[in-house]
């Protein structure tokens, strides 16, 4: 196991040492240039309609200079009330007027003041809404899946999980630096800044609650320690990590990883059978490529298809996982076909079969 220096996570880690917290995708709002001129907007339709009252209301009103009331008078008598409590030049001295004081112009003052002040309220309130969508989003949360790293590798990871179901309000994303965090917000994910081989960072990402772990980092070293964390943390949760070298997938399996995937030797194979056959090539890709063309799922057993040979079920089966144990389509041990079984099988995309495999 090579252990050349810390992870580039690891090194990333120090810009956001102090910004280590769960980060909720943000939802979508205006660009404040454009708020700016709604909440002005909003304002001159108040003015404009407590000038109107006023001035439908004229004879309630005295004006200590000439005693009538124009309509300057009225938009400056609105404009004063509205943004101060007057100066007491103009003044309702009917009863209908100074009802009408109490029911409307008061009210419409509040609204004023309350659109001039509302994008200071709008600061004060946003660290309680948070912490109360952030409180929400943890007793919500359950069964989801937790990706750590969120480069080529987990992007890919995530965009797999999705097309065979899973929402992205079930994905939550770990990673050191703010921006790719901010990138996964972006796309709708659940972000969480900081160091995956940390406890409390996994704490964060509510890793104990989750399904299933992907591990998706940039080092092996990295990978291994992310996954003896993860699986302390959760015993039954499915963990699947990536290595670069195939020599380190032996170490990730006794770290506690259900499956190892080599990310290296996954990809020189692809090349060698697309410099063999560039058609077998193309069809492999669209195997692991969820969503479009042909499917590879897993699924169970039907009812239907109890004591069956392998060959004889409605979707092509490569495979039967039996317990522990995967048998090939033409192991004669795999048929007939059990309850409990689960088969590997190829489907067309969208599909009724890929639909039920998403179970």
């Amino acid at each position: 196991m090579k252990l050349p220096g810390q992870d580039a996570m690891a090194r990333q880690a120090g810009e956001n040492l102090v910004t280590r917290r769960v980060k909720l995708p943000r939802r979508v709002v205006d660009r404040p240039l454009r708020q700016v001129g709604k909440r002005l907007l909003m304002a001159l339709g108040v003015l404009v309609l407590t000038t109107f009252i006023v001035w439908i209301d004229r004879a309630g009103y005295h004006d200590n200079a000439d005693g009538s009331l124009d309509l300057l008078d009225a938009a400056y008598y609105a404009t004063v009330t509205l943004s101060t409590t007057g100066y007491g030049d103009i003044v309702p001295y009917g009863d209908s007027a100074r009802l009408t004081n109490i029911l409307l112009i008061t009210p419409l003052r509040v609204l004023f003041l309350i659109i001039l002040v509302g994008t200071t309220l709008e600061v004060l309130t946003e660290r309680t809404r948070e912490e109360w969508r952030l409180n929400r989003w943890k007793a919500n949360l359950r069964d989801h899946t937790v990706v750590v790293g969120f480069g080529t590798k987990g992007r890919s990871a995530i965009q797999t999980l999705c097309a065979t179901g899973l929402k992205k309000e079930q994905v939550v994303v770990v990673d050191p630096s703010a921006k790719v965090i901010e990138a996964a917000n972006a796309e709708g994910f659940v972000g969480v800044i900081g160091d995956a081989t940390r406890s409390d960072v996994l704490l964060r990402a509510e890793l104990p609650k989750a399904r299933q772990v992907v591990i998706a980092t940039q080092r092996d070293d990295t990978a291994v320690l992310v996954t003896l964390t993860a699986r302390q943390l959760n015993r039954g949760a499915k963990i699947v990590a990536a290595v670069r070298e195939e020599e380190n997938a032996p170490l990730l399996r006794q770290s506690g990883a259900d499956g190892v995937i080599t990310s290296a030797s996954a990809a020189g194979r692809l090349l060698g059978l697309s410099v063999l056959s560039p058609s077998a090539g193309t069809v492999m890709e669209d195997l692991i490529q969820q969503g479009s063309g042909l499917d590879i799922v897993e699924r169970p057993v039907r009812k239907s298809e109890v004591g069956r040979g392998v060959r004889e079920t409605e979707d092509l089966t490569v495979s039967v996982l039996r317990g522990h144990r995967l048998l090939a389509y033409d192991d004669v041990r795999a048929s007939p076909l059990q309850l409990t079984d689960r088969l590997i099988t190829i489907v067309r995309a969208g599909g009724a079969s890929s639909a039920g495999a998403a179970e």
